[in-house]
């Protein structure tokens, strides 16, 4: 029994021919509405609002909107460390889950401070103390806390959750630093697409470092999906994706994104380099979506069958938590619900937060 979430392209990330802009799939309060309310009738567990202080549309104003709207769907809220001061963050999110009554969840975004740049270490220290920091507010515990990035000593906010808790923290990263913030303070640990045994490698690894620090994680995958009838025509929409894409213009996508020199990204270089001619590294993975984004680059290609059965194997692996995306949002969205979603337990998973560790 896995979560099955979908993807809102609130960042500019909408396309049917990939690096080909559609006006009709600009980022806006419209389309991106479409896409969560069209996952919300099918069922889908979560939605990811994603975040990006240069693309799109603002998901914290988006999210507050969307709320009244949506009748059973989390929401998946990107927040970006680098952005908020806590204390007005936690008030943010707790009036949100308020008026989603309780079905709100967080993707920790360790960014920058617009404007500056702070290394990757020290970068992701303070995300680590600002996810402490969120959550205990979001606890209704009161702050005195004194680290090497956020010195705050703060009653908590009066507005609080439904629950009275913290959401889930989701949160993804590779690089080490990255992997310790995660093992430090996230519930739900995200990879982007990998093969099967690199899963399995980044899973031990985490596992560990996060016993270490007294802690549990769940893991999740977040990808892009291609389901079509068969698996000819899946592949063929596949090839289609990138039929009018110019590699100049795809080089000019993946440099723009703020990520673009992290080490997730450059493990789906690495795979889009081991991969066939055709662009696959496994029957079912495909890294053609890479050319033209950063971030997640991979897609798993396939008939309805073939689709489950890559997801029951991640299952198998340890995963529990799927993101999924495709190429335009909304209609993809249709086809795997139609397709695959019928063929998944995906009744909804209720994961229990652990205690957060700062350091």
């Amino acid at each position: 029994m896995s979560e099955i979430s979908w993807f809102s392209a609130l960042c500019d990330d909408d396309y049917e021919f990939l690096g080909l802009p559609d006006p009709l799939l600009v980022s806006s309060w419209e389309h991106c509405r479409n896409i969560v309310l069209t996952a919300d009738r099918y069922r889908y567990d979560n939605v990811l609002l994603p975040s990006g202080y240069t693309l799109g549309i603002d998901n914290v104003a988006f999210a507050a909107g969307i709320a009244p709207l949506a009748t059973h769907i989390r929401l998946l809220l990107a927040v970006r460390c680098g952005e908020l001061v806590v204390p007005q963050l936690a008030r943010q999110l707790a009036t949100i889950d308020q008026m989603l009554e309780g079905r709100l969840t967080i993707n920790i975004i360790s960014s920058d401070v617009p404007g500056e740049k702070l290394e990757s270490e020290p970068r992701y220290r303070r995300s680590t103390e600002i996810m402490y920091l969120l959550r205990e507010l979001l606890n209704g515990n009161a702050v005195e806390f004194h680290g090497d990035f956020v010195d705050l000593t703060i009653e908590p906010p009066r507005i609080r959750t439904v629950s009275g808790r913290s959401p889930l923290f989701y949160f993804g990263g590779l690089s080490p630093a990255a992997r310790d913030c995660a093992a430090a303070g996230a519930d739900v640990f995200l990879m982007w697409p990998d093969t099967t045994a690199g899963v399995l490698e980044v899973k031990a690894d985490m596992e560990r470092r996060a016993a270490e620090k007294g802690r549990r994680l769940r893991y999740g995958w977040r990808s892009h999906v291609i389901v079509r009838e068969t698996e000819d025509e899946a592949r063929a929409a596949a090839s289609r994706l990138l039929s009018k894409l110019e590699d100049q213009i795809g080089d000019e996508i993946r440099r723009r994104s703020l990520d673009s020199k992290s080490a997730g990204v450059a493990r789906q270089a690495e795979l889009r380099d081991s991969a066939d001619d055709e662009g696959y590294i496994e029957r079912h993975l495909w890294t053609g979506v890479g050319r033209a984004r950063s971030g997640a680059g991979a897609a798993i290609v396939g008939d309805p069958d073939q689709v489950t059965a890559k997801i029951k194997e991640l299952e198998e692996a340890g995963i529990e938590a799927f993101i999924l995306s495709g190429y335009p949002h909304q209609a993809e969205c249709d086809l795997f619900a139609r397709h695959v979603l019928p063929n998944l337990d995906h009744d909804r998973l209720v994961f229990e937060p652990d205690p957060v560790a700062v350091g």
